[in-house]
């Protein structure tokens, strides 16, 4: 009976109508499908397109890079034609190569390679370095003949002597070192034809302007000069506007998408520490970098986690080169965990397993905050930056925010919740103190106006608003005299006078032979009580 009705539907043309129309319409999806994939392939621009010298597109075939990043894309024609550049990306953006593609095409038209210097690319830190001379040695690698040598503090002197002696087309260099070959006479950059700051925002912060200004005065005036920085305000804006001709700027908006960004806020010291245990020690975490303030904070925290069990390492500036090098080689290798390091492992350092950045301290800048987590989620792959926040760090996580135009994501830790409020300096009560306003938030309570403290919210007792240290303000309970003003520490006198009255008055101090004291003596001026001497050579 089936087959019967079967038949007769397929003579009415029922059944073959409705398969064919599903197999059509299928048929039509996965056509569209197919041309829209050919069309954006198509429109994709190749490094094949920006017509970049063969032994260069052979290496970046080998290592699989087909299609340029937007700064890439946008830059390295500029480049090629040989224009000067302003460079402004984010981190991870494919920024090294956008510079170093087209030194290397300049360099690779030439048909033999002598032994001079033809360019020059400067870092501020030693692991940013390596990793740019690590890009040259990789595209170049069809190019024989061509040398390139990092010269970095910390390293030994003799290897680059030696390579220096036997001629380097490519120098890549911190100015601190350079300086000291161009000084010794190892280093001539009169044949110099590119010249390359990278990061050049954070080498004036390191203090190396006068550096880089001696290093870009021995260049030729006619040279090729790529600049990047995070912005062109201020110095680096002058040094730019001195030092390059006409230049075409690039800039890729700071976006990071691909980075889940959480805060944790803390109340004190002790709270901080105890969301950090708990942290690290969640499943999905693969390897970590945590970022500290100052060096000691590194050591310190290093210690407390591999008392815990953890694998743990510092990296911080005052480490030798050597040491540096293999704790960074012991974290691409999975031998440490977790690494805890100041800002100087912000900027260049590239291991694909990094899943998260932790931000003990919040950077001081809040460019080197996109710094910091782009340590994660590299090469396409997702991370998780998360930044534990004090109420001191309140006003720079807003400035970071603004930065970023965006919030990050507020979270907590079940039986950890932070237990004191903050509140903004604008909703604060109104007191009588004359406070230096140095801190724009505090802890919530009423403002007595009492204390003559350097932020106007101070509780009763005088502390100061921060959660990280015992400091207490010297305003609480000091004597007055009947203006309101406090009285001067030597016996209630007020100050006598300025500066140049220090010989008369001694700065307010008790009378006494040219200002000091009654009970010294002696012409010298040693501070010493009379007959107190202990000879001539004492």
């Amino acid at each position: 009976m089936t087959d019967i009705l079967s038949a007769i539907a397929a003579e009415n043309g029922i059944i073959e109508s409705n398969d064919t129309t599903a197999n059509t319409d299928t048929s039509n999806n996965d056509a569209t499908a197919q041309a829209a994939t050919d069309a954006a392939s198509e429109d994709k621009t190749t490094f094949s397109d920006l017509n970049i010298a063969k032994p260069i597109l052979t290496a970046l075939d080998r290592i699989g890079y087909t299609n340029p990043t937007p700064i890439q894309e946008q830059a390295i024609p500029f480049a090629l034609a040989g224009r000067d550049l302003l460079l402004s990306a984010q981190t991870g953006s494919g920024k090294t190569a956008a510079f170093v593609i087209p030194v290397l095409d300049r360099l690779s038209r030439a048909t033999s390679f002598d032994k001079l210097t033809k360019a020059l690319i400067l870092t501020p830190t030693r692991e940013l370095a390596q990793q740019v001379h690590d890009s040259v040695r990789t595209y170049s690698k069809d190019m024989r003949g061509l040398f390139c040598v990092p010269l970095v503090g910390g390293a030994p002197y003799n290897g680059q002597i030696t390579a220096l002696r036997k001629g380097v087309q490519v120098i890549v260099a911190t100015p601190g070192r350079l300086l000291d070959h161009i000084k010794a006479g190892r280093v001539d950059l009169s044949n110099l034809e590119v010249l390359v700051l990278d990061e050049a925002d954070r080498m004036l912060d390191m203090g190396f302007a006068d550096d880089i200004s001696d290093i870009l005065s021995a260049a030729p005036i006619d040279r090729q000069t790529i600049m990047c920085s995070a912005t062109w305000d201020g110095p680096v804006g002058k040094i730019a506007a001195s030092f390059t001709k006409n230049p075409e700027r690039v800039s890729i908006k700071v976006e990071s998408a691909h980075i889940e960004e959480k805060v944790y806020y803390c109340d004190d010291f002790d709270h901080k520490n105890r969301l950090l245990d708990k942290i690290v020690c969640q499943q999905e975490m693969d390897q970590i970098i945590i970022f500290a303030a100052t060096k000691r904070s590194t050591e310190k925290l290093a210690k407390q986690l591999q008392e815990a069990g953890h694998k743990a390492s510092f990296l911080h500036g005052d480490l030798p080169q050597s040491k540096r090098n293999r704790i960074v080689q012991d974290l691409r290798n999975g031998k440490v965990k977790i690494l805890v390091a100041t800002d100087v492992a912000a900027r260049g350092l590239d291991v694909p397993a990094i899943s998260h950045v932790i931000n003990y301290d919040l950077p001081r800048q809040t460019e080197d905050y996109v710094h910091r987590i782009g340590r994660c989620g590299r090469a396409g792959r997702t991370g998780v930056a998360i930044s534990l926040c004090s109420m001191d760090d309140r006003p720079q996580l807003a400035a970071i925010n603004r930065y970023l135009d965006r919030k990050m994501e507020v979270c907590v830790i079940e039986g950890m919740e932070p237990k004191k409020t903050y509140v903004p300096s604008e909703n604060k009560g109104r007191g009588r103190g004359r406070g230096r306003g140095r801190s724009s938030g505090g802890y919530a309570g009423k403002s007595t106006g009492g204390g003559r403290g350097r932020s106007n919210d101070r509780a009763a007792t005088g502390q100061r608003a921060s959660n990280d240290s015992g400091y207490q303000g010297q305003g609480a309970g000091k004597s007055r005299d009947s203006s309101g003003k406090p009285k001067d520490r030597f016996g209630g006198k007020p100050y006598q006078g300025k500066r140049g009255d220090r010989a008369a008055t001694g700065r307010g101090r008790p009378s006494g032979s040219q200002g000091r004291p009654a009970n010294r003596s002696d012409s010298r001026g040693q501070g010493r009580p009379n007959g107190g001497n202990r000879g001539k050579n004492s």
